[in-house]
């Protein structure tokens, strides 16, 4: 009906405002960088990287560097700004991912960041074998299309409209694959109920305080990513909020608590 409500509404204009915050996101990450180190280590195992929408490459420098130290085999998608899934996109990825795969000999990982994670989960879920866990960032997979304050930019980007109810449900399914999404409910571009994964014994979610352009270089969401790929084949265990005398429970919320004034 015309003029009605959305069951989930796009961030407000506030909190769009207040994504001028990445730029602490990024200083608190240099600054942090000794205690990232802690995180724990990699196996050596092959990494993917998605941009958002409209970014590149360059927007995942940080976080590449960050998991190269970590000893993870990171890289960059290389297919230019992120438009959307122009014609050939989706191919190469797909090609990309199986040379990798066979580089490696072994599954990959694969990280995405905003509308880079759709790109990652719809991967996973046609390539399960060449696929070892998924990780998104803010990402929109379930919900009104439009509960996002870029919904206007990815058509005019990418030349299409937004999905249908039947494409809907089928970006909703979770990737045959341990799954995380790492969300904040301070994220200005993307409303976060739409970034809430049905949890399994293969799949969860982890808040994080962070703004939607921040979230690949927020060191509470570097840390949780460093943490969920060091996750053992076969053996993946939940993200554990408890331990270090409470501090990571201060850090990272209860992504099922009620939501504050229906807002937070």
């Amino acid at each position: 009906m015309r003029g009605s409500k959305r069951a989930v509404e796009p961030p407000s204009w506030l909190l769009l405002a207040l994504e001028g915050r990445a730029l602490f996101e990024l200083g608190a990450s240099l600054i942090s960088s000794p205690l990232l180190r802690a995180a724990p280590t990699g196996d050596g195992h092959p990494v993917l990287v998605f941009p958002g929408l409209i970014a590149g490459d360059t927007t995942t420098i940080l976080m590449r560097a960050f998991l190269s130290k970590l000893d993870y085999a990171p890289y960059a998608w290389e297919q230019g700004l992120n438009l959307g899934p122009r014609p050939g996109v989706v191919e190469a990825c797909v090609e990309r991912i199986q040379q990798l795969r066979q580089r490696h000999n072994q599954p990959i990982s694969l990280i995405g960041w905003s509308l880079g994670g759709v790109y990652a989960r719809e991967l996973a879920k046609n390539l399960p074998d060449d696929v070892r866990s998924v990780i998104t960032l803010g990402t929109p997979f379930t919900g009104d299309p439009k509960a996002n304050n870029a919904w206007r930019v990815y058509e005019l980007t990418s030349g299409q409209r937004l999905v249908d109810d039947a494409q809907i449900a089928l970006l909703k399914e979770t990737p045959p694959v341990p799954t995380t999404s790492i969300f904040s409910r301070t994220d200005g571009v993307v409303a976060w109920r739409c970034s809430i994964e049905k949890e399994s014994h293969v799949s969860e979610n982890i808040e994080v305080h962070a703004s939607h352009f921040g979230l690949g270089m927020n060191p509470t969401a570097l840390y949780a990513i460093a943490d969920r790929l060091a996750q053992v084949p076969g053996n993946w265990q939940r993200f554990d909020r408890d331990g270090h005398s409470g501090i990571k429970k201060l850090l990272y919320l209860d992504p099922h608590r009620k939501s504050l004034f229906g807002l937070f």
